[in-house]
């Protein structure tokens, strides 16, 4: 993390550097026509090729993935006179979620998470812009996160399809937090599994797992809050690049954005929660540990004082010269302890 801060200090503003980490080697384009009646799709790693193909006057969405080519962003800031703070915005994989106006486009960013086996989120940033017949998607990485939207796109009586860009850019939006789901289901289990398993028999692991859900829902809160505050503000905002139809749209992306941060509230408190019955539980089990050691312990003290008193060794004890001494001792022994065992018992103290 404070690399990436470090790398950009002293830099000019627009400074158009990759900064972040690398996870994916390949950079594709993949540019889609659709209108009403028609529907063109192109995947390329040529990014001249792709912009030859672009033709403004139809619904254009183009897609790149792999940041750090900074190449491509530069050839598409020129082709669709993108502001070169924007483009130093979508170079920047640690961007706070925003959103902001420009004369002939909108720019939103994001996070972007995905579904993962492990016990972490995987999650991305991604850039949006949109305009009169175009919008612009940059991801890190490949994902299959719009592959409904693509879906729908290919139907001729798909929404999608018979509506403009802004349309469009509404769906990505309502996939990106509908992204956000899926992390906090995984969280949602993790937390009945750990539950489970810490009422049934804590371990010392179990204080590792629920760090690292807390960690998770760190995460998601510092994703979710700036998002909610970018939706609202696109939602207010007056443009003529949103219909008054799709406006209503977001409005809806608001209220799950807002479902979104209460579900996380309520998870972060069930995590709190969990790490108290987590501790109560472990006092619990080595309380229930130290009370048989104790039980052990007061049974072997008048054992030990006999068999300490017999252990003297002095030359004149009447018992010691008799001949069932010792079988007599064993038996008291065993009475002491029979007897003892049977008052804590009676007690209820195991």
């Amino acid at each position: 993390m404070k690399k990436k801060f470090i790398n950009k200090k002293g830099l000019a503003p627009g400074n158009l550097e990759f900064h972040g980490e690398i996870v994916s080697e390949n950079s594709l384009v993949e540019f889609i026509e659709f209108s009403t009646h028609k529907f063109n799709r192109h995947v390329s790693s040529n990014i001249e090729e792709i912009s030859s193909k672009i033709d403004l006057n139809n619904q254009n969405w183009l897609s790149f993935v792999g940041l750090h080519n900074v190449d491509y962003l530069k050839i598409i800031g020129e082709k669709f006179k993108i502001h070169r703070l924007h483009l130093e915005d979508i170079l920047n994989t640690d961007h706070r979620p925003k959103f902001e106006k420009q004369n002939n486009y909108l720019f939103f960013v994001a996070k972007l998470f995905s579904k993962t086996d492990g016990t972490t989120s995987n999650y991305e940033q991604i850039s949006i812009i949109i305009g009169n017949s175009f919008v612009l998607t940059f991801q890190e990485k490949e994902s299959d996160v719009f592959k409904i939207i693509k879906t729908d796109l290919e139907r001729n009586d798909s929404k999608v399809r018979n509506s403009k860009c802004d349309y469009l850019f509404y769906r990505i939006i309502d996939s990106i937090v509908d992204s956000f789901y899926y992390s906090l289901e995984k969280v949602s289990s993790d937390i009945e599994v750990l539950e489970n398993q810490i009422h049934d028999n804590p371990k010392s692991e179990n204080h590792k797992q629920i760090q690292e859900l807390k960690r998770e829902l760190i995460l998601l809160r510092k994703s979710a809050y700036p998002l909610r505050e970018a939706i609202s503000k696109l939602q207010k905002e007056s443009s003529e690049l949103i219909s008054q139809d799709t406006s209503t749209y977001i409005g809806d992306v608001y209220d799950h954005c807002v479902q979104v941060l209460d579900g996380i509230e309520t998870y972060r408190d069930l995590t709190s929660s969990l790490m108290d019955l987590y501790m109560t539980s472990m006092s619990n089990k080595m309380n229930e540990v130290m009370k048989v050691l104790t039980i052990i312990s007061t049974i072997f003290i008048p054992i030990t004082f006999i068999a300490g008193v017999y252990g003297m060794n002095f030359e004149y004890m009447p018992e010691l010269t008799l001949k069932w001494g010792y079988p007599i001792a064993m038996l008291v022994m065993i009475l002491l302890a029979v007897g003892m065992l049977f008052y804590f018992k009676k007690k209820k103290w195991f």
